[in-house]
């Protein structure tokens, strides 16, 4: 059976597809809006990043920049933050609050905040789950045997991981997102205008992680379901 072809796949897949397409029209619209709004403290992301890192006593974690298109993030095993070209340079209200919330990352790593303890071990778990699940799901459905009922079984509990991982990855950014809020408008770092469109941008960038989690959750449950149709 190829899923694509199975209508009971996209009556699942749908949804999710719906609401990751919205989440992403909503964070590049967001995005773009406040791209072109510059703060008036003439801080660049890194800039603010750093401050916000420095006055945590964070002065070991690097502020680095990284190719790519949003492709910010907070590495907690080299203990180092990444900040795409436009976000590093960029002296506006988009870049500072994105800059923020992955200077917010670095916030919980000092704080060992439990969920992104738990992500951080998570990580090669799922990374195996990720690559392996679908291997054994589709090897299950074509072998006809007590083995390939196994299999198939083995590689659903394998995609619950990845579930389980979107799941906690939810915390973990709103959380960040909420230090980012917080810190920026006590540094003094954004007016409270500002404030207004840096929250307007790190949730319509939240909205994105809602949207792989829904979607994370309705193929698990389409591959129970098909699991069920295979006995």
């Amino acid at each position: 059976m190829i899923l694509g072809l199975d209508p009971i796949y996209w009556l699942f897949m749908l949804p999710g597809l719906i609401i990751g397409l919205i989440a992403q029209a909503k964070l590049k619209g967001t995005y773009s809006r406040y791209l072109n709004e510059p703060t008036a403290s003439g801080l660049s992301g890194a800039e603010a990043a750093r401050e916000i890192l420095d006055r945590a006593g964070l002065q070991d974690v690097p502020v680095q920049e990284v190719p790519g298109h949003l492709t910010d993030h907070y590495d907690p095993l080299r203990k180092r933050l990444c900040l795409s070209s436009e976000n590093y340079r960029g002296r506006s209200i988009s870049a500072v609050g994105v800059s923020a919330h992955e200077a917010g990352h670095a916030l919980q790593h000092k704080a060992a905040y439990a969920p992104l303890k738990l992500r951080m071990v998570m990580v090669p778990i799922t990374n195996f789950a990720s690559s392996m699940s679908m291997i054994l799901i589709m090897i299950g459905l074509f072998i006809a045997t007590a083995m390939g009922k196994h299999m198939m079984m083995a590689g659903v509990v394998l995609f619950g991981v990845v579930t389980l991982f979107q799941l906690v990855t939810l915390p973990v950014e709103f959380d960040a997102s909420s230090r980012a809020k917080k810190v920026l408008l006590q540094m003094g770092l954004v007016t409270e205008r500002e404030h207004v469109g840096v929250s307007r941008v790190l949730s319509a960038a939240a909205m994105t992680y809602v949207a792989a989690m829904v979607t994370a959750v309705l193929q698990l449950l389409y591959f129970l379901s098909l699991a069920n149709r295979r006995n």
